[in-house]
């Protein structure tokens, strides 16, 4: 398509806003119309308002969900159902990339999927997010202790009340592999339960220590 050489030039990543892709236009004489056109064609796409990324056909690498995660509704890092699959909690592939945030819950649609943000305070939110790679692009996901508690203290479904229930919602409901719940970090879900200081999350931790003797 005639100036997308240019325009690929001038904007190195796969995902831009809005005043990054108005520079790379800065050139032609009505931008906006431009930038019609280029949506109509399918040379770009709009994630949301003000976020975009380019088609397929002009892309240079994948575009990682997880990186887009961050980006579309903020401050916010991958957890829950997520950030367990990507560490291999549990079997599934989630098709609803599933976040924490700071901001009030939302969802969006995109043309890469739903993307479902979940609020936690300034004091939950602040524990557990790690820096991962993706090509060329980095994005925060939750630990898979972090991930682990914010599904846990999130699923309404399951009171946590007693010791014994955890076994049959941790392995039968969730699908987590008992070795893998046997390689979570005590310590870190000690630090994490402090901050949530929550029963249920307090039972969690005890109940993994437990199967550790």
């Amino acid at each position: 398509m005639r100036g997308m050489a240019h325009i690929r030039r001038r904007i190195r990543r796969e995902v831009f806003d809005y005043p990054a892709l108005l520079d790379a236009l800065s050139d032609y004489s009505k931008p906006r119309d431009k930038i019609t056109k280029l949506l109509a064609d399918g040379a770009i796409l709009r994630i949301k308002k003000g976020l975009y990324c380019f088609g397929e056909a002009f892309r240079r690498e994948p575009i990682s969900r997880e990186y887009l995660a961050n980006l579309i509704h903020g401050p916010s890092y991958v957890s829950l159902d997520s950030a367990l699959s990507h560490h291999g909690l549990i079997p599934e592939r989630v098709e609803t990339v599933t976040s924490v945030t700071t901001q009030r819950s939302r969802e969006f649609e995109t043309p890469f999927g739903i993307f479902a943000y979940r609020m936690l305070t300034t004091t939950r939110y602040a524990l557990g997010a790690v820096l991962e790679t993706a090509g060329t692009v980095r994005f925060l996901v939750a630990s898979p202790e972090k991930a682990l508690v914010d599904k846990v203290w999130s699923d309404k479904r399951f009171s946590g009340s007693r010791l014994s229930d955890f076994g049959t919602y941790l392995q039968e409901d969730l699908r987590i592999d008992r070795e893998a719940l046997g390689a979570l970090d005590d310590s870190e879900l000690r630090v994490i339960a402090q901050a949530y200081r929550s029963r249920k999350i307090d039972n969690l931790v005890r109940y993994l220590r437990r199967q550790e003797v």
